[in-house]
């Protein structure tokens, strides 16, 4: 990876929670210098102090360090003039100011994108909030926009209550909004010489990533229900079984060729010869059917010898992981980023970059 790629590049975050600090941990990675000012009249950023209850009530949280890395960090009060001064040199001798101020905060404070790119036209001034609307001044964390968006009402088992997605999955998906959008700027300044004000919103970043479940809306009228982790048009795909040993099996089945593998690993020829069974939209309407004929074959079957074999024969098969499992493998293994805290401990997360650039 080109670590050192935006060296030289000066960013300045006024952001807080997930997705803005996400952004600028992008560029750190990228060899940026990045600083981050935080509330000083409130500890800083608030998932500072989002512990578990086993974290040490008085290091930097856990959460704080997933999206915070080789930062330079500015307690500051902008209520304060003097305060306010040093942070608005910070973002005049910026090249990227990322801000989820709230508009009229901003405003008033004289950190918004006009007042700023009035004294520095150069200045990429990106700009996250909740809502298309930017004056719609509603507070919206990640699992407002899940319900709002329309992800909520979609997850978790038929007849009970929505699940939420275990990740703040909206404040990643603006993140990565927010991020194309700079590195666009970044090109049409390199070739006009130009700053920009850009932005996105936590909805329309939510909206855009409905992907097939809107088209199967707008499309087929039809309104996605909670099926688990069931796919809606694909047959056996996210569906899971228990093996002989008690571990479960995820199946992702997308083409006929997988099925058929399928059904000869499992010795069961017989159902793709079965009209209910032939096509992938016969297996998604008689998906109940199917699933009690696979789930009494596989509960015979002891899982390291079974995903062996379906994965020799190239059938998509996967064991579900808790974390510890995930991280012994050595792809997570090597996506660890490390920093000492101020008080000498050690500090992890993972990357937010997991791309591989090689310029000859």
């Amino acid at each position: 990876m080109q670590n050192k790629f935006f060296s030289g590049l000066k960013v300045v975050e006024f952001a807080s929670v997930l997705a803005g600090p996400a952004v600028g941990m992008f560029f750190a990675e990228l060899g940026a210098q990045v600083v981050k000012i935080e509330n000083k009249t409130t500890g800083g950023d608030m998932t500072r102090g989002w512990r578990l209850p086993s974290e040490d009530p008085e290091a930097v949280s856990a959460y704080f360090c997933s999206v915070n890395w080789g930062k330079q960090y500015l307690l500051l009060d902008l209520n304060a003039p003097d305060d306010l001064h040093i942070a608005q040199q910070y973002a005049l001798e910026a090249d990227i100011v990322i801000s989820n101020f709230k508009p009229s905060s901003a405003r008033r404070l004289g950190v918004d994108a006009d007042s700023l790119r009035n004294l520095n036209p150069r200045l990429i001034y990106a700009q996250l909030n909740a809502f298309a609307d930017p004056e719609d001044e509603r507070p919206a964390f990640d699992v407002v926009l899940q319900a709002e968006a329309g992800f909520l009402y979609m997850t978790g088992e038929p007849g009970r209550l929505p699940v939420k997605m275990p990740v703040a999955l909206i404040d990643l998906l603006a993140a990565h909004q927010l991020k194309e959008a700079i590195l666009i700027a970044l090109i049409h300044r390199g070739r006009t010489g130009e700053g920009s004000a850009i932005s996105t919103s936590l909805m329309e970043s939510a909206l855009a990533a409905l992907a097939n479940q809107a088209s199967n809306y707008l499309m087929a009228g039809h309104i996605p229900q909670p099926m688990g982790t069931r796919h809606p048009n694909i047959a056996p795909y996210g569906d899971i079984f228990i093996c002989a040993d008690g571990q479960r099996l995820l199946l992702a089945v997308g083409t006929e060729r997988q099925f058929r593998n399928l059904c000869e690993v499992l010795h069961m020829e017989y159902l793709f010869e079965n009209p209910d069974f032939q096509t992938n939209k016969a297996r998604v309407t008689n998906r109940t059917a199917l699933n009690e004929l696979l789930s009494v074959a596989i509960s015979t079957r002891f899982f390291d010898d079974l995903i062996e074999r379906l994965h020799g024969a190239k059938v998509p098969a996967a064991r579900i992981r808790d974390m510890r499992s995930v991280f012994g493998m050595p792809e997570a293994q090597a996506m660890i980023l490390k920093e000492p805290a101020p008080d000498g401990s050690e500090t992890m997360r993972m990357r937010t970059v997991a791309f591989d650039c090689s310029f000859s």
